[in-house]
């Protein structure tokens, strides 16, 4: 339950969980003495099973605790997560609240070991983005005893407390837009989306909206890796080359619909009136663009202020709000707008 403040796990509870002494999983979890491998895996199970994590400071601190706040995100390179951080920062410098930061790569097995190499410092709070995690993730932060929030999306279930915008929510609303702007044959382009989740789940209300305005989305291309603005130019050429039709493309985000843009400018294409465009994130350094990309704001920096806020509100035993939901707005541009006929 949000706000439910749960007790610190003990070497006792993994102790009773395995079926051996204290000592035993004290000289596993620290890799040190003899320890049969069949006893080794029984602890190392019990453990992750019930997500405890060994406190390197244990005795050193009364409190247990260290002033730090554990931020844990997909990427640093992608220019929306430095946002974020600066919210984070905004907010935990006169707090006396350190963050410290761990890179995920998107990838879940490294966000669980980078969290369980956080949680062993015991620190104060975790800000951590997305709502999926694997079950090992879920069990250590349900079990570490400290306020957690998820950020940047809140379709879901929280562990703790969520920050962030509805990601469905927001592709119903850009679909609207397009819709009514008399636009009706559709591409997608976007990364591969089985682990960007919040990139899913915006194409999931994009093509619910669509359907019940009679639009199906008519063709799709999807990328990993690379520079996004190469990409775009890249997938807006091989998706125009099959489906020379199409009169609006919508990208997952704004990097991709930039590289999109620039090739329909080098093209001589009519945009919007031939072709319209959209992309998601509101990112400024795109501003210089020959035209404004249509885009949508992802709250990034109110995300880190106020899931910031609710970790040193929890910290000095304060109450505090467990699910935020932002609103993101539609910036049209000049490419959601449509020459009138």
């Amino acid at each position: 339950m949000a706000n439910e403040v749960h007790r610190s796990l003990t070497l006792r509870d993994v102790s009773e969980a395995s079926g051996v002494s204290e000592m035993t999983v004290s000289r596993v979890l620290r890799n040190r003495g003899d320890v049969s491998d069949r006893t080794r895996e029984k602890v190392l199970q019990a453990a992750k099973e019930l997500g405890y994590v060994p406190n390197k400071i244990a005795g050193a601190l009364a409190s247990q605790r260290v002033n730090l706040v554990a931020v844990i995100i997909p990427s640093l390179s992608n220019m929306v997560f430095p946002e974020v951080l600066g919210g984070i920062s905004e907010v935990l410098e006169d707090t006396g609240l350190q963050p410290v930061v761990g890179v995920t790569d998107y990838i879940p097995e490294k966000e669980e070991k980078v969290l369980y190499e956080m949680l062993s410092w015991r620190p104060s709070g975790v800000i951590i983005a997305g709502l999926e995690h694997t079950e090992a993730a879920k069990a250590m932060m349900r079990s570490a005893g400290i306020p957690v929030v998820e950020i940047m999306d809140i379709d879901g279930t929280p562990v703790d407390a969520a920050v962030g915008i509805s990601h469905r929510r927001a592709g119903r609303k850009m679909a609207k837009q397009i819709l009514k702007a008399g636009y009706e044959k559709i591409g997608f382009l976007g990364t591969k989306m089985p682990l960007d989740h919040r990139a899913r789940k915006r194409f999931e209300g994009f093509t619910e909206a669509l359907a019940k305005g009679g639009v199906e989305v008519h063709d799709q291309e999807f990328y990993s890796g690379g520079s996004a603005l190469a990409k775009g130019r890249e997938m807006t050429e091989m998706m125009l080359n099959r489906s020379p039709d199409l009169d609006f493309l919508y990208y997952s985000n704004d990097m991709i619909g930039a590289g999109g843009l620039l090739y329909l400018l080098d093209q001589g294409i009519d945009v919007p009136g031939q072709i319209g465009l959209a992309g998601f994130n509101g990112v400024e350094l795109l501003d210089g663009l020959p035209r404004r990309l249509a885009t949508m704001d992802a709250c990034r920096r109110a995300s880190g202020r106020k899931a910031a806020k609710i970790i040193a509100a929890r910290v000095a035993g304060e109450e505090a709000k467990s699910l935020i939901e932002l609103t993101p707005k539609i910036d049209f541009g000049d490419t959601l707008k449509r020459k009138k006929s």
